[in-house]
């Protein structure tokens, strides 16, 4: 399906949210590296998908879809799946992918912050392993506007590198995790990837992200946090 414009202008003091932050995907082996060491798995998205209650007929919108493999799997259910991310060579591995699926999905470049969805109001909005692009102050704009475009009682998702630790006992947990996770080079991200994460990129305390989502309105309805370092909420627009 042709990508539509839906954006809308933004003032000179916004956030510059087209321009890399942390690891640059502005390349299409970039990409693909990316979509490999995420370890995209079809089936973890079905699993998502379920737990989420998306069906048939379900408005889904996929903020900083990435690669797309969420937006593609819920377009096989028949849902009226949206993909949203500001990278044009994402966006290209995703059409790609959703037309090797034989699905029909809508791609959107845009960002969390000028993202003007149209039309019928979102069922489910979702974003993982992205909101920590965004510093602090515009987390909370990405939130509202995420929130804005979601029907009353509708669900949002948010997955990301989270920090559930004691700020005190952060340079303990951050150590433990770059030593666990980091991977050789071509078989998943490498030390210095997270090590730029951590000093590049936004990734923030679980109770600041709490305060947000209340302040966008929404309820949280779960809370997980299977690492000091990652987690996520499941929440109901007010």
């Amino acid at each position: 399906m042709p990508r539509s414009d839906t954006t809308t202008p933004r003032p000179a003091w916004s956030f510059r949210e087209y321009e890399p932050v942390g690891v640059d995907l502005g390349s299409p082996a970039a990409v693909s590296a990316y979509d490999r060491n995420q370890g995209t798995d079809p089936d973890a998205d079905d699993a998502l998908l379920d737990r989420l209650g998306v069906t048939a007929g379900t408005r889904l919108v996929d903020l900083a879809c990435g690669t797309g493999s969420l937006v593609v799997q819920a377009a096989r259910r028949g849902v009226e799946a949206h993909g949203v991310d500001v990278s044009e060579e994402m966006l290209a591995f995703a059409e790609a992918t959703a037309e090797r699926a034989d699905v029909s999905a809508h791609w959107h470049r845009a960002g969390f912050l000028d993202y003007d969805h149209r039309g019928r109001l979102a069922d489910v909005v979702t974003t993982r392993s992205a909101l920590h692009q965004l510093p602090d102050f515009w987390k909370q704009q990405a939130l509202l506007n995420a929130a804005a475009m979601l029907r009353p009682s509708g669900t949002f998702y948010l997955w990301d590198v989270i920090f559930s630790f004691e700020p005190a006992e952060s340079a303990e947990h951050l150590h433990r995790w770059i030593a666990t996770a980091a991977r050789p080079e071509g078989q998943g991200f490498t030390r210095a990837d997270f090590e730029a994460h951590v000093r590049e990129e936004f990734s923030t305390y679980a109770w600041i992200l709490e305060g947000m989502l209340d302040q966008a309105g929404f309820d949280i309805l779960s809370r997980a946090f299977p690492a000091p370092t990652h987690g996520e909420f499941v929440c109901r627009r007010r």
